[in-house]
């Protein structure tokens, strides 16, 4: 007997869901981090409360007489005193059981969740396509038990937004990549939306252990610890008191602290290029791996102090949504894009996060800008006329504009460069003080995200002044515009195939170090820029893209390879 036409005998069965469909279960899955996560988070915690409740009764226990204080009273026997040893411990790692289980995570086509706590919940959320980095921390008691944290930026964050501590090294190594190969908008695997291969990388930079220890060594930390030290036997001399040296302990704690911190972030430090971003990794005990996807960076500083000039090193510095303004040693490790660096390093890192430079002549300009003075490649400094306001930087203190970024140059004995990129620019200000206006100069000021880097170009002339303020204005309008997707893997709908339009544009009279339009470079977004051969195809993650690197003008002009002047 057959079923008659439209009934449910002549219906074929529903095709399987493709697309976002079939996804949402797996989507939708919450997950737990590691068991002993609690354990490895306050394990200092469970140390301190197990020594000030047992230091009494042991220091009694070895010397063999009476114990004069502590937390038990007189006659309590061993068996007592360690069953309320033990009922502490049992309650302690009750809480932290009761801590693991309620907390649970959920990665999303979107958002990557978290839901934490018992009396007082917590839930945090981030937007995929608003992650600023990615970080696999590995703390020391972490590493032993082969797990690690996971830490997400994402914009508009003063903090981590999201923190999974801990996972196994491995599955923290794979979430990573899942998030990454979302938040760059590529389109998961139907069969397998749950497994991202990671991306390739190409190791571009490596600072050997004994350049940690000679920067260390060459800090303002060993000119603090010089200037104190005569400053404490001076005073002992004069006063003729031994005493004053005690006050030197705490000097020489903080020093000790310091140079702890600069080789525990500087060592074994590595810098790569993949499809997912810069990545870098670095750490003695503690161990950091982090990620930022392209066009992440908002503003990045360059810096040389006098003792490091002596070996031509630099340090570079990034700020980058998310991260803040953080003065601990973790914030500035983390804002950190090279420790210490030769030029050429300096130059691939420049390259890494500003991959059209703008100009024909980027090596050339970037050196000017980290060691030049005056016009040196168009940059625009203070006017002879207001040297007395700067007189040993007035030489020094300039900008000049590329197609894609500002640089901005200050300093004699620490030498800084301030490089944005045009779309990064969130708003201008300038300001002038009433010895400013008598000179006619003028200091602009350029917000970007909090952190370690505040551009600002210091004691130009007020005409220019201007002009570059309502220039920088439209110059960064029309960059956002151009700019690509937050998910930089994810095709545009409805965009024509790329080429070059030609349209090169002008960045008005602000001391530019190039024309566009007479060095026959095109817009950044269009075919045949740096940066289109620096990022890889939509969709494609598994394929390396070209390391970019600036190449130097072929005109003699090139500066010593060590970046000493």
């Amino acid at each position: 007997m057959t079923a008659p036409p439209g009934s449910s005998g002549d219906l074929p069965a529903a095709p399987a869901p493709d697309g976002p469909e079939a996804t949402a279960p797996a989507a939708d899955t919450w997950h737990r981090v590691h068991f002993i996560s609690p354990l490895v988070r306050g394990w200092i915690a469970l140390v301190a409360i197990l020594y000030f409740v047992g230091r009494d009764w042991f220091e009694g226990l070895f010397s063999g007489g009476p114990r004069e204080r502590g937390p038990l009273p007189e006659g309590i026997g061993l068996l007592v005193a360690g069953g309320i040893v033990l009922g502490v411990v049992v309650v302690i790692a009750a809480a932290f059981l009761v801590s693991w289980y309620f907390t649970r995570y959920q990665v999303t086509a979107e958002h990557v969740r978290v839901h934490s706590g018992v009396v007082f919940r917590q839930q945090r959320q981030a937007r995929l396509d608003r992650v600023q980095a990615i970080d696999i921390v590995q703390p020391f008691l972490a590493r032993i038990f082969g797990l690690a944290e996971l830490k997400f930026e994402v914009a508009d964050a003063g903090e981590s937004a999201v923190r999974l501590a801990f996972l196994k090294l491995a599955d923290a190594r794979r979430l990573r990549a899942t998030i990454l190969a979302r938040a760059a908008g590529v389109d998961p695997d139907p069969e397998h939306p749950e497994e991202s291969v990671e991306a390739p990388e190409r190791e571009v930079v490596a600072i050997p252990p004994a350049r940690v220890v000679g920067a260390a060594v060459l800090s303002g930390t060993t000119v603090a610890l010089v200037v104190a030290a005569a400053v404490v036997t001076t005073l002992g001399v004069v006063l003729e008191t031994p005493i004053i040296a005690t006050s030197f302990i705490p000097i020489l704690i903080g020093v000790v602290g310091a140079y702890w911190s600069a080789l525990n972030t500087g060592y074994n430090f590595r810098a790569a290029t993949s499809p997912d971003g810069i990545r870098m990794r670095y750490g003695l005990l503690d161990t950091r791996s982090q990620t930022v996807p392209p066009g992440r960076v908002q503003a990045l500083s360059i810096l040389q102090s006098p003792l490091w000039r002596l070996k031509g090193w630099y340090r570079v510095t990034v700020n980058v949504a998310g991260y803040g303004a953080s003065v601990s040693s973790e914030g500035q490790a983390r804002a950190t894009l090279l420790p210490v660096g030769t030029r050429d390093e300096v130059l691939q890192i420049l390259a890494l996060v500003l991959p059209d430079p703008g100009t024909p002549r980027p090596v050339e300009v970037f050196t000017a800008g980290m060691a030049g003075r005056d016009g040196d490649e168009g940059f625009v400094t203070t006017p002879r006329r207001a040297r007395w306001l700067a007189p040993l930087a007035w030489r020094r203190n300039g900008f000049v504009g590329t197609r894609t970024a500002l640089l901005m140059r200050s300093g004699v004995l620490w030498r800084q460069l301030v490089v944005v990129p045009h779309e990064r620019t969130q708003s201008l200000s300038i300001e002038q003080g009433p010895v400013d206006r008598r000179f006619r100069v003028s200091n602009l000021q350029f917000q970007t995200t909090p952190g370690p880097v505040s551009p600002r170009v210091l004691l130009a002339d007020s005409a220019t002044a201007w002009e570059l303020f309502h220039g920088q204005a439209a110059r960064a309008a029309e960059a956002r515009r151009r700019s690509g997707p937050e998910q930089w893997m994810k095709p545009v709908p409805g965009a024509p195939p790329a080429a070059a339009t030609g349209d090169t544009g002008d960045t008005g009279d602000t001391g530019d170090a190039g024309d566009a339009e007479d060095a026959g470079q095109t817009r950044p977004g269009d075919a045949g820029t740096p940066q289109d051969a620096a990022r890889p195809a939509p969709g494609v993650r598994d394929v390396m893209p070209e390391v970019p690197l600036y190449a130097p003008a072929t005109d003699g002009t090139e500066e010593p390879a060590d970046g000493r002047r």
